[in-house]
């Protein structure tokens, strides 16, 4: 499985971005996908996950209310809209899935339990 972020980029505070993820190497979606994010000197950090069927989403307490993670199956794509950005959302993001079957009920916060990750796309919001 590859996965591949794209959307990062520089935003003035208080606005937004889309980030998206393109996965292959698979023929059936993915189980959970999630987002991270890894500031400099920071360890990587759980940003939000979604189930295979989009049915269930997590979010770190940080984003709840700003950020909204989706996918489609249809085109193995998986989204984070970013809105009313700060400067502390500054960080490289990074998608990341789980290929592994059955299909879960409910995300992981993980990053231990995911088995693909992309390279990572750069936000970063000033001032």
């Amino acid at each position: 499985v590859q996965l591949v972020e794209s959307g990062g980029g520089l935003v003035q505070a208080g606005g937004s971005l889309r980030l998206s993820c393109a996965s292959s190497g698979h023929s059936s979606p993915l189980d959970y996908m999630g987002w991270f994010r890894q500031a400099p000197g920071k360890d990587r950090e759980f940003v939000a996950a979604i189930t295979w069927n989009g049915g269930y989403t997590e979010y770190v307490d940080t984003v709840r209310g700003r950020f909204t993670i989706s996918r489609d199956n249809a085109k193995n794509m998986a989204y984070l809209q970013m809105n009313s950005l700060r400067p502390e959302d500054t960080a490289v993001y990074y998608c990341a899935g789980r290929s592994s079957s059955p299909y879960s009920r409910r995300p992981s916060r993980n990053r231990g339990d995911y088995d693909a990750w992309g390279q990572g796309t750069q936000v970063t919001v000033s001032s």
